[in-house]
């Protein structure tokens, strides 16, 4: 079983990245499977990976290369007895250390077990600010790296490319670079493969890291479940789209250099629409996605943004969906789920995460 591990900051692209390569892995014949490594306690990506042929498991509630230790070794020993993939490719939380998370696994006993190279990837546009808002998280995560590899350059000038190449190469000139656009898969992208495919060497141990707490970054996941009503994709898509640019906006006032993600997805009777917003300075993304049969009605939030305090970031969050959802006359349930850590547990991977579940219900006549 070979893993990889494909790493990178909040909204480097790492689920574009991971689904383009999982599907040339499956078309090649390759049983794949993925593990999603979530911030927040609300999975979200999961779905959107999922493939024939492609098996994926989601790990919320935490970071695995610090407080999920144990829940990642239980789903790797689980898949390799009950699905046996050739590859396991493992997207951690994008404040998670790649090469503390290849350690853990080292150690877990699993059988006939081979590391591809760890990949950190970079969104050029945002790396300056990445660098000045959490320069030792970042410096960790490209020093940890044996491929970097500069996404979305097809939106991002070419002079801030070459120097987000120059500032990579001085902090770790031992790793390759690769520049390419993982959403249009291009001629850079399959040298990423030809990467993947050689095996990755193992670097000297660190000292253990807690990456929740060297992040800086706040993080808050809701699950609203909506009663059905009559809502078009282009009603969903608009919807997505202005709750995504007024949280941008309430944040930006608080920090008008903040870096991180909030994920929106929305599932409707026929149809799926996700979105997502990067940095103070990014345009919202926005996608349609093809026509499925949903039986669940719902909408997933996924937040982590870096220095803003964790009350705030609910409250604007909180505030601007709950009060659009009234406004377009959904009827809906919320599901949070907070949990309580111990710092030193965390760092050892000795305890899982207490959940506590919080449900709230909002009728039209509330």
């Amino acid at each position: 079983m070979k893993v990889m591990i494909i790493g990178g900051f909040l909204g480097s692209g790492k689920t574009t990245t991971i689904l383009k390569i999982s599907r040339q892995l499956s078309n090649a014949g390759k049983k794949t499977a993925i593990i999603v490594n979530e911030i927040g306690e609300i999975g979200l990506d999961g779905d959107i990976l999922t493939r024939p042929g492609i098996v994926t498991e989601e790990l919320t509630s935490g970071c695995i290369c610090c407080t999920l230790r144990i829940s990642m070794q239980y789903t790797l020993q689980t898949l390799e007895e009950e699905f046996m993939p050739d590859v396991v490719i493992i997207e951690p939380t994008g404040i998670a250390f790649p090469g503390q998370i290849r350690e853990e696994i080292e150690t877990m006993g699993l059988s006939e077990l081979s590391f591809a190279p760890i990949v950190t990837l970079i969104d050029p546009g945002r790396f300056g600010t990445e660098a000045k808002q959490i320069p030792r998280f970042i410096e960790t995560q490209i020093k940890d790296a044996e491929v970097l590899c500069i996404n979305k350059i097809d939106v991002t000038p070419i002079e801030t490319v070459l120097a987000a190449e120059k500032m990579l190469y001085e902090m770790n000139p031992e790793a390759h670079i690769l520049k390419f656009s993982a959403k249009h898969e291009d001629e850079q992208f399959e040298k990423l493969l030809i990467h993947l495919a050689v095996p990755g060497f193992k670097k000297p141990s660190q000292e253990k890291k807690n990456s929740i707490e060297l992040s800086e970054v706040s993080a808050y996941s809701a699950l609203y479940t909506l009663e059905p009503r009559e809502f078009s994709p282009e009603e969903s898509v608009r919807f997505i789209e202005e709750n995504l640019q007024t949280i941008q906006d309430r944040v930006r006032e608080l920090n008008p250099e903040f870096i991180g993600h909030v994920k929106l997805s929305m599932k409707l009777p026929k149809s799926a629409v996700k979105g997502s917003v990067t940095s103070s300075k990014e345009v919202p993304q926005v996608e349609l996605l093809p026509a499925l049969e949903n039986e669940n009605i719902e909408l997933r939030l996924l937040s982590a943004i870096t220095k803003v305090s964790k009350y705030k970031l609910i409250e604007i969050i909180e505030s601007t969906i709950e009060g659009n959802l009234k406004k377009s006359g959904f009827v809906f349930e919320k599901e949070v789920h907070e949990h309580g850590t111990d710092a030193h547990a965390e760092s050892h991977g000795e305890h899982e995460n207490e959940q506590i579940c919080k449900v709230n219900i909002y009728r039209k006549d509330d």
